[in-house]
Parts: C-alpha cells; structure tokens; sequence
C-alpha cells in the first residue's frame, strides 16, 4: 500500500452522518492515509450523503462535479443513505469510482486499496434486510462536544421516510460498549457527549450488546437504563440527548434528566404535524395530546428547558385549516425553537401516493410562517434568562475575535475571545 496517498471527506445531513465520517476518517488514517481538508487536492474524495431531502441528493452531484473540475484524477467513494436507496443512480454520476451501501460502509480500506481510477465503477450494496451489524461511532473533531452513535435503524415506517430502507432495522450498541466509548472520551478531554441515533429512544435491540444472544429485534435494555449509567461514569461534565420520539420519552426518562447533573436540560422531540389527522396520514406513533403531556411535564419539572422540535409543512393532504391547526397548536406550547422542513416527495414511500399534493409555493409560503414562529420562540426563550448566570461551555474555534458557546439550555453565547475560556464551563452571566 502507498503510505503517501490522501483522503478527504465530506459529510452531508444528521449529526450520526457526522459520527460516522469522523471514524471512517480515523480508520483510513490507521490505514496509512494522509487527512486532507475537502477543498484540498486528494487521492482520495469520500462522500458521507443524506437523502432526507432532494436538496441532499442534489448537492451530492453538485459536489462530484466540483471535484471532476479540481481534480479528474481523483477517487470518488460515494456511501450514506443515498448510496444505499439508489446506488445504480450515484453509479451514473460522472466520475463517481465506487458506491458504498449500508453494510460495506465501514469496509471502505478494503474497498479503497482494491480500487484503481479508471476501472468501471463499482458497486458494493447489498438488500436492506442484510443489514444488522452495529458499528459504534464518534465525532472527533474537537474535544468541547462530541457526537456518539448509540443506536441505528429505525423500524417505524412513517408514511414520508426513507430512513428504515436507507438505515435498516433498529439496532443498539450494548450499555458495556457505550461507556466502554464514553470513558476513553472522557481520557482526551472531551467535556460535552451528544448522545445520537437514528430512533434514539428505541435504544437497547441488538445486535452487538444484549441482542446479540437473542435477535435483533429483541430487547434486554433501554434508553432509560443506558443514561442512568452513563450519568455515573467520572470525566464527562455534559450530556445531550439528540432526538427523541415524544411516544419514547418517558416520564422516567425526563424524571432523570430533571434531576441529574450532568444530563442538560434540553430536549429534541420531532413531532412533524400539530394536526392529529396529518399525524395519522404520516403513520406517526402518537396524536398531540400526547406531545403536550410530555412538553406540560418537562416544564413543569424544569421551567428553564429548551425544547426543540420538528416540523413538516406541506404534506399532501395538509390544507391551510389543517396547517392552521399545526400553527396554532406550535403557538400555544412552551417550546424554544423549530427544525422547519419542506415536505419532498420521496420513491418508495407511501406519502408519494396519496393525492391532493400541495402546491410548492404553498409549501415554501408555510415553511416561512413557521420559521418567523421559531424565530419568536427562541427569542422570547433567551429573553426570559436575561440576567441570569448560566453555565456556558465554550468553544476553541476563534471567528472576528469572538467564541461561541452553549449554556446548559442551549441557549446560544458569543462573547470576545478569551483562550483561558476555550473548553471550559464558566458561569456567564447572560
């Protein structure tokens, strides 16, 4: 092997994307490859892709042609969800040498020394249903906060995703691995961890840990005993949970983290539509009443939570009452901000086949509604902890003389830059 040879990635969608890009890239390193940042020249260009949206599908082509431009040369290693939902058509892109599905991910050394510009382009993809291994993962790109994959998959089948046929079925790493990973990360200097997953809350099926022994889609632990032991694990000042389905939050679980040090007070609850019969259209697990318990409770236990939540606008079906319905459900919540995303038609999916689609023009006029919404929330949300003193872990990164930081609730901090600050919680008074 050519010790010389360079690599660079460039990772698309979710935080777990991100985990995941930042192990290959150790992997490859180990391998005897050179990092390089993507604006570089490489021997090697891997691309980590999303296809939550067409906007993902789209720009992964965007970015093979600006590295046919700069560098025709070049290896072009396409993996992620895209790669998996349509590998012939990733295949057909010009210059792209070899597409990656879900189960040959983490093989990509192999895959790489075998390949050589020129050879036609290869294809290693294998039927979903194959896919059952567990890879744990983590973000590593600066010690202040980092990303770990706990879980994987998903085994819902909402009527617009395109996850469990991207991702496969549900599966969890084992509570021993994870603070296995946890304690090594708190031996670099890591203050903050962000817990991740495709369907967080569904933690605990196989197949490495306790599934292993019994099937994948069996279960021996939980979400709410993996935070639990995470919560004692010395050297790890921070936990966030990423995203939880409200069904899967727990009053046990937002007991915990009410009364735990080290767990923040903020959560991530996707609820997609505040219309109960949008919600049953979208096959979602749960109707609003049932948000509104959970978001009551959390506010209740912890008045100072931030509470970020996702929404879907557009939906066929969705007509301006039901929409209304959505807005003023999102209005009456004790909520922070919203993730808005424009419904997209998707092959393969249900939702692509029921009538009555609304209008683009609708749909981007709705998005814009929503996110003056969230801009209002988060507004009104920062305002309330005017004064206060909050603790704040603040980032290396310096940008105009500046930093930027969290506080415990999420609250955004940028402040003059000062290296004593730089991965450190300090009390700061907002």
């Amino acid at each position: 092997m050519q010790t010389e040879r360079s690599i660079a990635f460039h990772t698309l969608g979710c935080k777990l994307n991100f985990s995941e890009t930042s192990t290959l890239s150790r992997m490859m390193e180990k391998e005897g490859f050179a990092k390089k940042s993507f604006d570089e020249v490489a021997d090697v260009y891997v691309i980590n892709t999303c296809s939550v949206t067409d906007n993902a599908d789209k720009e992964c082509r965007q970015i093979v042609r600006r590295i046919q431009k700069k560098s025709p040369e070049s290896l072009v290693v396409v993996t992620g969800c895209y790669a998996q939902l349509k590998p012939k058509e990733i295949a057909e892109i010009p210059g792209v040498d070899l597409v990656l599905g879900a189960a040959e991910k983490f093989n990509i050394a192999k895959h790489i020394n075998e390949l050589a510009k020129g050879n036609s382009n290869k294809i290693c993809s294998c039927d979903i249903e194959e896919v059952t291994g567990f890879t744990s993962t983590y973000s590593l790109n600066d010690r202040t906060r980092v990303f770990l994959k706990v879980q994987d998959g998903c085994d819902y089948n909402c009527s617009f995703c395109t996850i469990p046929m991207a991702r496969g079925k549900s599966r969890s790493d084992s509570i021993n691995n994870v603070l296995q990973n946890v304690e090594e990360l708190a031996t670099k200097g890591t203050k903050e961890i962000v817990l991740t997953g495709i369907n967080l809350g569904d933690f605990g099926k196989g197949p490495n840990g306790a599934g292993a022994t019994v099937g994948i889609n069996q279960r021996e632990e939980n979400f709410y005993e993996l935070i639990q032991a995470l919560d004692k694990i010395k050297g790890i000042e921070r936990y966030r949970i990423s995203s939880i389905e409200p069904n899967l939050l727990t009053n046990n679980i937002i007991n915990f983290v009410a009364g735990s040090d080290k767990f923040m007070p903020h959560f991530h609850i996707p609820l997609q539509s505040g219309s109960n019969e949008v919600l049953g259209m979208m096959r979602r697990r749960y109707k609003r009443e049932l948000y509104a318990d959970r978001v009551n409770l959390i506010k209740t236990l912890m008045p100072h939570c931030a509470i970020g939540v996702d929404v879907i606008v557009g939906f066929p079906g969705e007509t301006d009452a039901l929409f209304k319905e959505t807005f003023d459900f999102l209005h009456s919540l004790d909520i922070s901000y919203l993730h808005v995303f424009t419904y997209s038609e998707r092959d393969n999916t249900l939702a692509v086949t029921m009538p009555n689609a609304v209008p683009i023009n609708i749909r981007h006029e709705r998005n814009k509604t929503l996110r003056n919404l969230s801009y209002m929330k988060m507004q009104y949300f920062t305002q309330l902890h005017e004064g206060q003193t909050r603790k704040v872990l603040f980032e290396d990164a310096e940008k105009n003389g500046l930093m930027e930081g969290y506080t415990d609730n999420y609250i955004r901090i940028q402040t003059p830059y000062r290296k004593e600050w730089a991965n450190e919680i300090v009390n700061y008074k907002l």
